[in-house]
């Protein structure tokens, strides 16, 4: 699956995207809008993760939805 498909059908990832990261809020799911950045922002603010382990995280899960 590609990044565009998901943007695209934020609304429906949502839950997936919650279940993996615990920790990111409601507000952060709403600022985030699907935007692969701000995800991987999001993902190091709240985890204390490099922007790398962010987006190979992001990149994992990617390939498997």
């Amino acid at each position: 699956m590609n990044w565009d498909r998901i943007e695209g059908n934020w609304e429906q990832f949502k839950g997936n995207v919650r279940q993996q990261w615990g920790k990111l809020t409601d507000d952060d799911m709403d600022n985030i809008q699907g935007k692969r950045q701000e995800l991987s922002g999001k993902i190091q603010e709240r985890y204390g993760k490099s922007k790398d382990e962010a987006d190979r995280e992001i990149d994992d899960w990617v390939a498997r939805h």
